[in-house]
């Protein structure tokens, strides 16, 4: 009865056409593993030649794409909608309905241009014709079916998955340093060189505060670390020198602060360009995620530390308002940069380098500056940090001897991670090298083309073995242990702290790090011209200094010549042009640089001169360029005629603009003299005399 029906519903005119199999799997995993599907939906094809069609066109392309909601655009179901529209479709076979869609819209285009060009529509067990009411129904039904369906199997599988995650028993793969133990709970490696290598790399970011340097110690000790990668289906262990992202995402990951987390970044689905598209969302904190369990398994880092090196990583991006405080050290002589605070308006500090070799340090806060404001306050940085500094060591002296002796202990171990994550490689290597050579002493030594290449193979190891060999011995004879002698002065120099922070072989990096180790911030407040500092030790304590603020620029001033240009050509001329005339004078600032518009602007402000940034026009007034303009001669006539007597020029200072007036360029005398150049070409000056002069202009 079925098949008579079917029968039916096949025409002839459907029969010219050609039929269309559909194939659609969901992802690219079914793709891979789910071959029998792929079987049956291919073998639609030879039921389309049963029905009748010859021509059968099959479209795959769409093989690992999602059908759902938010999902990519498929290429292979719009070419399909395309050819049914331009009426070349007789029929569309698909294993089943949720192999077209997943998505209603989708699902009721597809039916309205079928049945608008009548194509029938096809599956495992029936052929529908749209323009049948019951086979519309039926098709309505079943595509809704399909949708719903796929909303209850998603719901399932998140309540479960969720629900398996609120309990930590949600298996996910591991990252480096991790492996599921006999009875399935979340251990540390037990290699030991892996557990060391990760516990090496929380350590040496402790000591650089900083991702990028962090990466650059690994790359320049050529340090390996245990990388996860995906070979043949299976999550093997790979030794190799990190990358840079590789070490952003260990420090940046909780589960390695014994943290288990589900649902840290969330998708949304969002309308663009006419279509639903799913994306990820930026990660959420890690606290803030829908499954967030402390203590779930063995951490190589505790939650605190975890804290705080995510705040150390924030601070360190120049892009945001960071907390400067706990920031990646970075070089320059201002060593109290991202731990002053402004405490008229609460904004940090910032620093600014000038002078010859711009590292003389200067502390500003840019108040509402950038608002069309002022500076809130500025002031010098070397007189502040020789003042604070004497601060900080009345409080730090009388630990020196303790930290000399920690440093002594220091001096021992450094190096010793870098020592032993080589030793433990050296094993690695010592294991492979002892496997080649087992592999190599059992081939039959007849067989030469597979003796050769595990002889290969063995030397390579060999090889690899004596280099790492040899760089432990060189690293060992980088750091030999000190004599008694040596411990001495170390010793010594814990007791004189103040002579070893104003040593030059203190470096300024090693200041700030004291600095931000022991002072949460300092306040810093500005009354008429006295500075307070209020400082907030780690730990709660307070105290607090008053300095007299640095002058800026003692016993550098500019010189009163200097100070009279300006003041004379302020009044109409802008900073620009009198920095170009101080030059043309050989004149210098203070400090033996050449004069430009803010240097201007600068000494101006300073000595109180009105003035401003460029010149003021005044039409009655013109330079000499406007006047030859104006005139439409050359610059020699100007010249001439001012040297006659018969045009009046004024000038400020020597080298400053002509000032003439318009007035006398318009005079009668001027214009007749001026008409008469442009009709015989000849400049007669009246009171001069007429001497001979070459024609101005060419004939």
């Amino acid at each position: 009865m079925q098949s008579l029906m079917t029968s039916n519903k096949i025409q002839p005119r459907h029969l010219e056409r050609r039929a269309v199999v559909y194939l659609r799997q969901s992802s690219q995993k079914q793709v891979q593993r789910n071959l029998e599907s792929q079987r049956l939906q291919y073998s639609l094809s030879d039921r389309a030649r049963a029905f009748g069609w010859r021509q059968v066109e099959v479209i795959d392309s769409d093989l690992g794409a999602s059908a759902a909601v938010g999902a990519a655009q498929r290429e292979g179901f719009d070419r399909l909608i395309a050819s049914v529209a331009v009426g070349e479709v007789g029929i569309v076979l698909s294993r089943e309905v949720s192999r077209l869609s997943r998505r209603d819209k989708d699902w009721c285009q597809l039916l309205e241009v079928c049945q608008l060009f009548g194509t029938l529509i096809g599956d495992a067990e029936q052929v529908y014709d749209l323009g049948l009411m019951d086979d519309q129904l039926v098709l309505g039904i079943k595509g809704t079916m399909s949708v719903v369906e796929l909303k209850v199997l998603q719901m399932r599988m998140n309540a479960g998955m969720e629900a398996k995650a609120r309990r930590g028993e949600l298996k996910r793969r591991l990252p480096p340093g991790y492996v599921y133990d006999a009875v399935g709970q979340v251990a540390q490696d037990p290699d030991r060189r892996i557990r060391e290598a990760m516990a090496l790399l929380f350590t040496r970011f402790r000591e650089l505060w900083s991702i990028r340097q962090t990466f650059l110690w690994f790359q320049t000790e050529g340090v390996e670390l245990p990388v996860n990668k995906s070979r043949s289906g299976t999550t093997k262990v790979v030794w190799q020198l990190p990358t840079y992202q590789f070490v952003k995402s260990v420090l940046q990951n909780p589960f390695y602060a014994g943290v288990y987390f589900w649902g840290r970044r969330p998708t949304q689905i969002a309308f663009k360009d006419g279509q639903l598209h799913k994306r990820s969302l930026s990660a959420r904190d890690p606290d803030q995620c829908k499954v967030f369990l402390p203590d779930h398994h063995p951490g190589y880092i505790d939650w605190a530390t975890f804290e705080e090196n995510q705040r150390m990583i924030r601070a360190n991006s120049l892009k945001c308002e960071s907390d400067a405080s706990v920031s990646a050290v970075r070089a320059g002589q201002g060593v109290l940069v991202g731990v002053l605070r402004c405490g008229h308006c609460g904004r940090k500090l910032h620093v600014h380098y000038w002078g010859k070799s711009g590292t003389a340090a200067r502390y500003l806060c840019k108040g509402d500056y950038n608002a069309g404001g002022k500076y809130c306050i500025a002031f010098g940085g070397a007189t502040v940090d020789r003042r604070f500094s004497r601060e900080l060591l009345n409080v730090l002296s009388p630990m020196g001897l303790r930290g000399a002796l920690e440093a002594l202990d220091r001096m021992h171990v450094d190096g010793e991670g870098q020592a032993q994550a080589l030793q433990r490689q050296i094993e690695q290597l010592d294991y492979e090298a002892a496997r080649a050579f087992e592999q190599y002493n059992e081939v039959d030594p007849r067989n030469r083309l597979v003796a050769a290449e595990l002889e290969r193979r063995w030397n390579e190891k060999l090889e690899e073995l004596e280099k790492m060999r040899e760089r432990v011995k060189q690293l060992d004879e980088q750091t030999p242990a000190l004599n008694e002698e040596q411990k001495a002065e170390v010793l010594a120099l814990g007791e004189r702290l103040p002579h070893v922070w104003d040593s030059e072989h203190c470096p300024s990096e090693t200041k700030k790090k004291i600095i931000r180790t022991v002072i949460e911030e300092v306040i810093v407040t500005l009354d008429q011209d006295e500075l307070r500092f209020i400082i907030h030790w780690k730990g709660g304590t307070h105290t607090e200094f008053t300095m007299p603020k640095p002058k800026s620029g003692v016993g550098r001033k500019t010189s009163a010549e200097d100070i009279e240009v300006i003041r004379r050509m302020a009044v109409r001329y802008g900073d620009d042009d009198i920095a170009r005339v101080l030059n043309k004078l050989g004149r210098r600032t203070a400090t033996g640089k050449r004069w430009n518009e803010q240097r201007v602007a600068t000494a101006r402000q300073r000595s109180g001169i009105a003035g401003q940034k460029r010149t003021i026009a005044d039409p009655d007034i013109l330079t000499q360029g406007q006047a030859i303009k104006y005139c439409g001669v050359s610059n020699l006539t100007i010249q001439k005629l001012v040297r006659a007597g018969i045009v009046k020029m004024e000038q400020v200072v020597p080298w400053a603009p002509w000032e003439i007036k318009r007035s006398d360029l318009d005079s009668k005398e001027v214009q007749a003299i001026l008409e008469r150049l442009r009709q015989t070409g000849k400049l007669v000056l009246k009171g001069v005399g007429a001497d001979p002069q070459g024609e101005l202009f060419q004939q």
